[in-house]
């Protein structure tokens, strides 16, 4: 792995059953090697919450299911222009703004566009964007207006992707974030584990990340949501997480893992992750679930060696 070689999913199977001790500091080698102390913190704001078409079985957003999460359109530029200069203050380097929905419409986009245009002018923050299943055209638009990074989990494999959500495919995130990529985006695409998915299925993702050229892996653990299909599953472990951000690194050795939703429900807030392959972390609050604090996440690098830095 340090020369360089790839290794495919028969060997990443074999991960299974290496010693969770063995795997973890083999892993932390390699993140050390290809991506050095670099440590890539960001943040994101609920731009635009409930209401959702689509009927993903995790989420609290989505108007298939009674959930109390609250409902708003777009936030005002002035109330996305206020959280990007809180973040850049604190030291975080990307601010995502996330909408719900299949897709932004054209006067959203425009919307958005006139707040990231003010956010770079009034910030260093870099910001990113998740609005959802766009053209490559309306990718450019957002570029355009300052947008640096498009995110668009995969969530789960292809195979199992049909099991979590009837309402868009695997095939349309994939088409989504090559529309991005070719609109000149950097894009950040994960997923979440946890979803009653086999250990084959997280490393199919893993390698079909790998294929897109994705250099950001957000990887979630789930929070179960009331009243939600999934409401009854059950936690993972801090080992199982563990496991999983090891093989990841295995498989995507240059790429930013990053530590997002889930992260506080492990025993060790992800600590043991992050001297196990993870080199990032998405801070403070999630979309509809509570996180951990900027000062708590910017001290907990510190203590580990790492310095805050943009990972290209």
């Amino acid at each position: 792995m340090i020369d360089g070689e790839l290794i495919g999913k028969d060997e990443a199977l074999l991960l299974l059953d290496v010693d969770i001790d063995e795997l973890s500091k083999a892993a932390n080698e390699i993140r050390a090697h290809f991506c050095g102390n670099n440590f890539d913190i960001c943040t994101i704001i609920n731009g635009k919450s409930g209401k959702c078409t689509e009927d993903c079985k995790y989420c609290a957003q989505s108007s298939f299911y009674d959930t109390a999460v609250e409902s708003y359109e777009l936030l005002s530029k002035k109330e996305l222009l206020k959280q990007a200069i809180y973040n850049d203050k604190k030291g975080v380097l990307r601010y995502s703004i996330v909408a719900s929905g299949r897709a932004l419409n054209h006067q959203e986009i425009e919307r958005v566009c006139e707040s990231v245009q003010e956010i770079g002018k009034k910030s260093n923050i870099k910001v990113c964007a998740s609005p959802g299943l766009l053209s490559e055209s309306e990718f450019s638009v957002l570029k355009a207006s300052g947008v640096t990074r498009i995110h668009n989990n995969l969530e789960t494999s292809k195979n199992n992707f049909p099991n979590i959500c009837t309402t868009h495919s695997f095939e349309d995130k994939i088409t989504a974030i090559k529309a991005a990529q070719n609109a000149g985006l950097d894009v950040c695409s994960g997923g979440i584990m946890g979803l009653g998915e086999s250990y084959e299925d997280r490393i199919d993702m893993a390698l079909s990340i790998r294929d897109l050229n994705v250099n950001s892996i957000p990887v979630n653990m789930l929070n179960p949501i009331p009243n939600t299909p999934y409401e009854n599953m059950s936690l993972l472990s801090t080992n199982e997480m563990r496991r999983i951000i090891a093989i990841y690194r295995f498989l995507n050795q240059k790429a930013s893992i990053r530590l997002a939703g889930g992260r506080g429900l492990l025993e060790d807030k992800g600590r043991s992750c992050f001297l196990g392959g993870a080199n990032g972390a998405i801070s403070g609050d999630m979309l509809t679930t509570d996180g951990i604090t900027i000062d708590d996440d910017m001290k907990m690098i510190d203590d580990l060696g790492y310095i805050v830095s943009l990972h290209e």
